[in-house]
């Protein structure tokens, strides 16, 4: 996984691309009319039940536009949230937070949405010892802010990108000239290049779970579109050689079953990409 540096680093380049793009030369519509050092105040009101997530993420936003800007937090990052609570106070000068604005709201909707959807999830396998990752289907330029929502929801990260973990998919597979082959050329690649990264490896079906099994340096095995049946066989075999993982399709009405099968982690894509914004707004008081 990528250090706690490294995804700052991402968070402030977020931050940087996204008021270049929203704010160009100007933000003509408060220039135009919102003296340089009025001063003002602004709530962020919730218009939705669910799990808040972003309010660190906007202290940043704000730090950024203006450093005098000033926040009194209400709910932080995590806590459950209903239609009309505030999330926080901004204060400062008025064409600063307007500037901040459209960024902030963006930005804690959609984590907001991803947050509540993975808490949901995490609760379902509550008991279980079986934990809930978000996978690499998130929205290109925003994925640390996404991966971030799913941490404040109570679910894990997978990788954060192909970088920081090998992961054998069955493409790779196939172009590779199979599994042992797969494995082998990863190993050597790994030791040659001196890198220390956890290899997972996709199986298809039982036969490819013997396969992976058979060669060394393997830390986890995805089970792909598994059966109930197959994902329990997958499991026993598996043992304590590796972890395990399940994913494909797996949703609300199926995931506590897999979680019953004895599987390590569920990864899924809906946390990240089949979503519903969260309904809040910065309104001045």
């Amino acid at each position: 996984m990528i250090s706690k540096d490294q995804f700052q680093k991402e968070i402030d380049i977020i931050i940087a691309n996204a008021i270049r793009e929203d704010v160009g030369d100007g933000d003509h519509s408060s220039l135009a009319c919102i003296p340089k050092h009025a001063l003002g105040k602004a709530k962020l009101l919730v218009k939705d039940t669910g799990v808040i997530a972003g309010v660190d993420f906007a202290r940043q936003v704000f730090a950024y536009v203006d450093p005098e800007m000033n926040m009194d937090v209400r709910i932080a990052d995590g806590e459950r949230v209903n239609f009309g609570d505030i999330a926080f106070y901004v204060s400062g000068r008025s064409r600063s937070i307007l500037l901040a604005e459209r960024l902030v709201l963006n930005a804690m909707q959609r984590m907001s949405a991803i947050a509540t959807k993975t808490r949901y999830f995490a609760d379902l396998l509550e008991g279980t010892g079986t934990q809930i990752l978000d996978t690499r289907k998130t929205t290109p330029g925003i994925r640390a802010l996404e991966k971030w929502a799913v941490k404040i929801g109570g679910g894990e990260n997978h990788r954060f990108a192909l970088y920081d973990m090998i992961m054998l998919k069955d493409n790779h597979i196939d172009f590779a000239g199979g599994i042992p082959e797969a494995i082998k050329k990863t190993s050597a690649y790994l030791k040659e290049n001196k890198k220390d990264l956890k290899i997972i490896v996709e199986a298809r079906n039982l036969d490819e779970v013997k396969q992976i099994l058979a060669e060394d340096g393997v830390h986890r095995i995805l089970l792909d579109n598994f059966s109930y049946e197959d994902t329990r066989k997958a499991v026993q075999l598996i043992g304590n050689n590796c972890q395990t993982e399940s994913s494909g399709g797996i949703n609300e009405h199926t995931i506590a079953q897999y979680a019953a099968c004895g599987v390590d982690y569920i990864s899924s894509g809906a946390l990240t990409h089949s979503v519903y914004n969260m309904d809040l707004s910065l309104k001045a008081v």
